[in-house]
């Protein structure tokens, strides 16, 4: 299984650099796996709704560039379906299962997600309510693949 993460803006924190470096690490031996960037929009504070938007859309010019027509895209969006860990391995397998070889992540940016790219997804997924820095999405989205992968192949996690 390929797993790609197209993730907008750089990891700035050396600590961020160092837990994906881990997951990526620990990721080798279950898929292959892929990170992708791409330039974060510069954002001003007390942004209007309309420079929000305009910031969003060129995000997801770039990351819509990125999606490949044959791979699973699934969406970290505030709106999405929330799983427990459990659930959200049961879909990863059940996808390659179904003989999906390929699946995509995409984690916006500090404003989110533009339409367009959510338009695109196969599946939405929501790790919590709450609001979370882009960054460590990217954290936590690594994590919970790995926790998929030791679950999948019935290996010990921690509960």
């Amino acid at each position: 299984m390929k797993i790609t993460v197209i993730a907008v803006g750089r990891l700035k924190e050396k600590f961020y650099r160092e837990a994906v470096a881990e997951y990526e690490k620990r990721l080798g031996r279950y898929c292959k796996l892929e990170i992708l960037q791409v330039e974060d929009e510069k954002t001003p504070d007390r942004a209007s709704q309309a420079e929000a938007d305009l910031i969003r859309k060129k995000e997801a010019d770039r990351i819509i560039r990125l999606l490949k027509e044959d791979a699973c895209v699934v969406t970290l969006e505030i709106a999405g379906r929330m799983y427990d860990s459990e659930e959200f391995a049961h879909t990863m397998e059940k996808m390659q299962i179904s003989g999906i070889s390929h699946i995509q992540f995409v984690i916006g940016g500090s404003l989110g997600l533009h339409a367009k790219v959510c338009e695109k997804a196969d599946l939405a997924v929501s790790f919590s309510k709450m609001t979370f820095p882009h960054q460590l999405m990217r954290v936590v989205l690594l994590e919970q693949i790995y926790r998929a992968y030791r679950i999948i192949h019935k290996e010990p996690y921690h509960k």
